[in-house]
């Protein structure tokens, strides 16, 4: 165990119960699935894993903290997530139009620079939101010892705890869904229609995300 975390079993239990929560992050990564396939929604999955890492590293740097007690600092990223997962969700409903069919879809980007989008997708919708940011500073030091002579490190051994933990299961709910649209008989209108789906609940999201002022949740 860590030098100054505690109740470490309770901790990987408690995180994976707040992986699976809905939320944004899987909400991209079941649409990514459904619409592009595993090797998408997996990509999208690692692009939230590594968006953890950054909430890590500046919680452990008390960057975080800086964010949460300045009023302007917290707004200009609130605003910075919100804009973002704004423009995410309308580029979700113009790239799915009614007419596209599977030959058309195949013949668009190629696997490789689609799996990349995703990656860079996953990595700016964990990575701009502040909701994620308050979230680490609220729930890791819940298990890290007052007397703790390496706060920093304690901090960043649970973030990549929780940040690994949540990648393993964002990729097996990418593996599931990618499952599903397979059994349905490919990417069609399941993954037309929930992209569309993901697209406004976006949107919305964005909307929320700017009127947020502080009154609780992680919102992943």
């Amino acid at each position: 165990m860590t030098p100054g975390v505690h109740d470490l079993p309770l901790f990987i239990a408690a995180g994976l119960l707040l992986n699976v929560t809905p939320g944004a992050d899987l909400a991209l990564i079941g649409a990514r699935s459904a619409s592009q396939g595993f090797r998408s929604g997996a990509a999208a999955a690692l692009g939230v894993g590594a968006g953890c890492f950054v909430h890590v590293g500046a919680a452990a740097l008390g960057l975080s903290a800086l964010i949460a007690s300045s009023a302007t600092a917290f707004t200009v990223l609130r605003w910075l997530g919100a804009a973002y997962l704004v423009w995410l969700g309308i580029g979700l409903l113009r790239a799915a139009p009614a007419g596209i069919d599977a030959k058309t879809a195949a013949a668009a980007p190629s696997t490789r620079a689609t799996a990349r989008r995703s990656f860079v997708q996953g990595f700016l919708t964990n990575a701009l939101n502040p909701k994620v940011a308050l979230f680490f500073l609220a729930f890791l030091p819940q298990f890290i010892d007052a007397g703790a002579p390496h706060k920093g490190w304690a901090f960043v051994a649970l973030g990549s705890v929780f940040a690994f933990n949540g990648t393993l299961v964002n990729v097996a709910f990418a593996a599931l869904v990618a499952r599903l649209r397979h059994a349905l008989g490919g990417s069609g209108g399941v993954g037309r229609w929930l992209s569309r789906g993901v697209g406004v609940l976006f949107i919305a999201l964005g909307v929320r995300l700017a009127l947020f002022a502080g009154d609780g949740g992680a919102g992943r």
